[in-house]
């Protein structure tokens, strides 16, 4: 993939940011360095790798998902509202 002034102008667009004038260069340049690297390392042969290959043989630890509720946060937040009743805040009504 060649990355030039069309592919950043266009990623400019789509993530809604302005790259200066002075750093346009620099952007392609480092940009095209990113793509290099991914097109090298999808040339890389993983055929005779196990598909569950890991850097050791530990399983990820694996805590107990036990359901806790901690009210003093809510108080703790709803102390800060000027207004607030049975654990919401009030705010005015907007919508008529």
């Amino acid at each position: 993939m060649q990355v030039d002034d069309a592919l950043l102008s266009k990623l400019e667009k789509l993530s809604f940011l302005k790259v200066d004038e002075n750093k346009r260069q620099e952007i392609i340049s480092q940009l095209s360095e990113i793509v290099s690297f991914v097109d090298n390392l999808s040339q890389l042969s993983t055929d005779k790798v196990d598909d569950n290959f890991a850097m050791n043989d530990d399983a990820t630890q694996v805590r107990v998902d036990e359901p806790f509720i901690d009210t003093s946060i809510n108080e703790n937040i709803l102390k800060h509202a000027p207004q607030s009743a049975d654990n919401f805040f009030i705010v005015p009504k907007i919508i008529e």
